[in-house]
């Protein structure tokens, strides 16, 4: 485990050829309120890494930039061979390279579940429908929504709705998915049906990277954790170190309140 000091960056001996995502002293301000800052990490191919932290602490910020949904005044993040804060960069590719599913669903209402996993592969991507519907179907099915293809979002509950953002998602057949507090509009019943999928994605050697509230579920499944408080990384390190004894104040205090 790693304890990080204040303005420090987080140095990872990883292998070049295993990174799939490098952030390196990354700034970004909303005017004078600064979210992110100097926030270094590395993130391996097949890697489960789950971010935590108190809210307002800047994880969800983190993650919408290594998509380029929010842009970053300094610092850097590649992504594959993709430099993310490019000018230049090609959206498109970067997006079909890293999904991402959010605390909302987002669905379109008027389609049904197969429709609206259909819909970037057909009208980004301009694939040829009977593959997408043939993808689309079995999306569904790896997330156990075989028999829902022709509901509508209406008709699903809180989590069934989740898991067909998910499917959604892989639909674009990404690398990488990040997941932004995904359980945290779904009531407790709903939640371990969408905790299991992310599970089951980690098995099949998805690399994903979570930001979370479900400290047993980031206790079990992660191989990397980092606790963030403040816009930094205050310290990181396997789940067994970062849960069993956490070395920083911030994180133990943290802890305290949730375990």
């Amino acid at each position: 485990m790693q304890s990080i000091p204040d303005n420090s960056a987080v140095s990872l001996a990883a292998s070049p050829s295993m990174v799939t995502v490098s952030i390196r002293d990354l700034h970004l301000s909303y005017g004078k309120l600064e979210v992110i800052k100097g926030v270094s990490l590395d993130i391996r191919r097949g890697e489960v890494v789950c971010i935590i932290g108190p809210s307002g602490s800047g994880k969800s910020t983190l993650i919408r930039c290594i998509n380029g949904l929010t842009p970053f005044q300094s610092g850097s993040i590649t992504v594959g061979d993709q430099q993310v804060g490019d000018a230049k960069l090609d959206k498109i590719r970067l997006r079909r390279k890293v999904g991402i599913v959010f605390q909302q669903y987002n669905l379109f209402p008027h389609k049904t579940a197969l429709q609206n996993v259909m819909m970037a592969p057909l009208k980004v991507l301009k694939e040829p429908r009977a593959e997408v519907e043939r993808r689309a179907r079995e999306l569904l099915a790896k997330v156990r929504l075989a028999g829902k293809e022709d509901s509508f979002p209406g008709e699903l509950s809180g989590g069934q709705q989740q898991r067909v953002a998910i499917a959604r998602s892989l639909a674009m057949r990404p690398e990488i998915m990040l997941f932004d507090e995904v359980t945290a509009a779904l009531d407790p019943e709903t939640v371990q049906e969408v905790l299991l999928t992310i599970r089951e994605l980690a098995e099949d050697g998805m690399t994903c990277v979570l930001v979370t509230h479900e400290m047993a579920f980031a206790r079990e499944v992660a191989d990397h954790v980092y606790f963030t408080d403040g816009g930094k990384i205050v310290e990181h390190g396997p789940p067994e170190e970062i849960f069993g004894s956490p070395q920083d104040e911030r994180t133990q205090r943290f802890l305290s309140r949730l375990l």
